[in-house]
């Protein structure tokens, strides 16, 4: 039986663990957060719940529209309306994923790494950061720190097979870079990882008790030359919002995002609440009755990774997955890539 070992608990890492679920291997997932999903992230009060990072999981893979249409599917809703376009000069056009079905849960986006996890069955090892891996012959060590899951002792070092590497890009450069590892491969890989470009996003939840009404979901800018990056009504989402009321959730561009990213929860809610209300022509918007930020430092990355260098890394039982390994910043690119590294891991 192979013991194999995947760093980060987001939807790739959980996906890894999922492919593994029925093979001849024991898994053991280790994430430095409290929580698992990455962004796949929900927040959620006593009445209103809504998505701070990705905001759905689209049709575009077969294989992972399978799972969760199927072995995942309790719970799951479809986002209604359509999303369309703006400019820099918050000119508003139709005609972006008219038909593309949109799925998030009930409970929030944040249901899909739950769900996964229950069905994986692997050993999940929340607040345990992994700090070195070392080559060992055929295998691997890795050593965590942390207090491990519950409260308990870590910093303890385990032996394994294979792992699977699935933290953003720039997580996973600098653990190859403190690698136990006396191969040429290790700098290539590690390179190749440092050299993807990454998003830092900010992400304001604006909660009106009125409703705001509009002929789509969501908008999304086209040019990338405005504040305001994408702005959803999450009361398109069944049960995420009461009657009555309506939910934005701005995520700005950026450079915006960059710029602003240590300023305080009101300084920032304000000017996306204004830069919202001139996006929708309506200054009821400037003033909303409640807010919450949610900042990601490394959101998206602009790029994919080398795949020549992800190729070498498998030659060494390293397997990188994740949106960056995919080339394509969506949540079902990340979970298709988690589920074909898991695979991988044990051929």
């Amino acid at each position: 039986m192979q013991s194999i070992a995947i760093v980060g608990a987001g939807v790739a890492g959980l996906g890894a663990a999922y492919a593994l679920r029925d093979r001849d291997a024991t898994v053991t997932v280790f994430e430095r957060a409290e929580r698992v999903g990455g962004r796949s992230a929900t927040r959620r009060t006593a009445e209103r719940t809504y998505d701070t990072g990705a905001n759905y999981l689209k049709e575009g893979d077969d294989r992972v529209t399978a799972l969760v249409t199927g072995p995942l599917s309790s719970g799951l809703v479809e986002t209604e309306g359509p999303v369309w376009t703006f400019d820099a000069d918050g000119a508003v056009s139709p005609g972006r994923d008219e038909d593309e079905r949109k799925w998030t849960y009930e409970s929030g986006i944040a249901t899909l790494a739950t769900r996964l996890r229950e069905a994986a069955g692997a050993t999940v090892e929340t607040g345990t950061p992994v700090e070195t891996l070392r080559r060992t012959g055929d295998g691997w060590a890795v050593e965590t720190g942390g207090t491990g899951a519950g409260g308990s002792s870590a910093g303890e070092s385990a032996a394994f097979d294979a792992v699977v590497l699935t933290p953003p890009a720039p997580e996973t450069a600098a653990l190859l870079a403190d690698a136990d590892w006396d191969h040429p491969d290790r700098e290539r890989v590690r390179a190749a990882a440092a050299a993807v470009p990454y998003r830092c996003i900010l992400s304001v939840a604006l909660g009106y008790s009125h409703p705001v009404e509009r002929p789509y979901y969501a908008l999304v800018n086209t040019d990338r030359e405005h504040a305001v990056g994408w702005l959803a009504r999450e009361e398109c989402k069944p049960g995420h919002v009461p009657d009555g009321e309506s939910l934005l959730v701005a995520q700005m561009a950026p450079d915006w995002s960059a710029d602003r990213f240590d300023d305080g929860d009101d300084a920032v809610a304000a000017d996306a609440a204004r830069r919202a209300a001139a996006l929708l022509d309506d200054d009821r918007l400037r003033s909303p009755d409640w807010h919450d930020t949610v900042r990601w430092r490394r959101a998206l990355p602009d790029e994919g990774v080398d795949a020549v260098s992800v190729a070498a890394a498998r030659d060494h039982d390293l397997y990188p997955a994740g949106d960056w390994v995919a080339g394509e910043a969506r949540l079902h690119a990340a979970l298709s890539s988690g589920l074909e590294a898991g695979e991988r891991a044990v051929d």
